[in-house]
């Protein structure tokens, strides 16, 4: 496994243009910050918002998802399914030029995307399995991780544009590998994002200012990237700006969930999780960011006080 930082220094070659299909959390701020870079970007989204957005960000938004595949010389993919990626597949093997490398970036199931990239590869057109680690607010200060798998002269194709939205790239290896690693750092998030909420409400119920203990656990041995990310919201109560939403977060649940069943590993601290992410969703909280959890801890304590 090999990695890359993205480089700040200034290109004196053309960019290449990069097409990004699905401008969500994730892929509005990948384009954003492609933009930033010097690449030209042609997007495309189903949701007039998320075009009109992605104009105002300095990106070309086209009117149809082909426009985009024909206008790119690198492709990204940021998608909420299979079924989605599925007909997006259809649209890129039907219009996309022999040669075409595409980075699928979303966390989705890998026989999904396999069959993604057996269609693609039979028009000649190269997919990668390239899930992302970090949160759209993350994303926004292009503070995430690619996890890039599988052709390894196309990831090394895709490193400036990886580069241009991303601190860093790692090559997890065989295709499916990013989506492996992808799991595994979910697994950690969804128990760090809890723990941070228990140890911030804790604090609040014994009277210790919430901003002072999110900068001061933050710099100690109690730590995590979840509590720098997600405890400011949890503070302010402002999960209703979200960067992750709960909803989305239980389709990554599952599918971890899925895995550790197939794999016979037990997971008492993620098993513990998921009640607390189910009620989340029971109080309304579909839509919220995932640091809602802290809400839902909250309430329950109430009850019992």
């Amino acid at each position: 496994m090999t990695a890359s930082s993205a480089s700040s220094s200034s290109p004196s070659a053309p960019r290449p243009t990069v097409g990004v299909l699905g401008i969500g959390i994730m892929g509005s701020a990948i384009s954003a910050n492609l933009v930033k870079a010097g690449f030209p970007v042609v997007g495309y989204d189903p949701l007039p918002a998320a075009r009109a957005a992605l104009a105002s960000a300095g990106a070309e938004a086209a009117t149809a998802a082909e426009d985009a595949i024909r206008s790119a010389e690198f492709l990204i993919l940021s998608l909420p399914s299979d079924a989605v990626l599925c007909d997006v597949s259809r649209q890129i093997a039907a219009v996309g030029a022999e040669g075409l490398r595409v980075a699928e970036t979303s966390t989705l199931t890998i026989p999904g995307k396999q069959k993604a990239a057996d269609l693609l590869a039979s028009r000649g057109i190269t997919l990668l399995d390239c899930p992302l680690s970090g949160t759209g607010a993350q994303a926004v200060t292009r503070d995430l991780a690619v996890y890039a798998s599988g052709d390894p002269a196309a990831i090394e194709a895709m490193r400036e544009v990886f580069d241009g939205f991303a601190r860093v790239t790692y090559n997890i290896g065989a295709f499916g590998n990013g989506m492996r690693m992808k799991l595994m750092a979910n697994l950690l998030v969804a128990i760090h994002n809890i723990s941070a909420a228990e140890a911030l409400l804790m604090g609040q119920r014994m009277g210790i200012d919430m901003d002072l203990a999110v900068k001061v656990l933050a710099d100690g041995a109690g730590g995590s990237r979840m509590l720098q990310v997600r405890g400011p919201a949890m503070s302010a109560g402002s999960w209703d700006d979200a960067t992750m939403k709960v909803s989305t977060w239980q389709k990554d649940m599952k599918l971890i969930a899925a895995e550790l069943a197939e794999a016979n590993v037990p997971a008492p601290l993620f098993s513990a999780c998921i009640p607390i992410y189910n009620a989340a969703m029971g109080m309304g909280h579909g839509e919220s960011d995932t640091a809602a959890v802290y809400d839902v801890l909250e309430k329950m304590s109430a009850l019992r006080r």
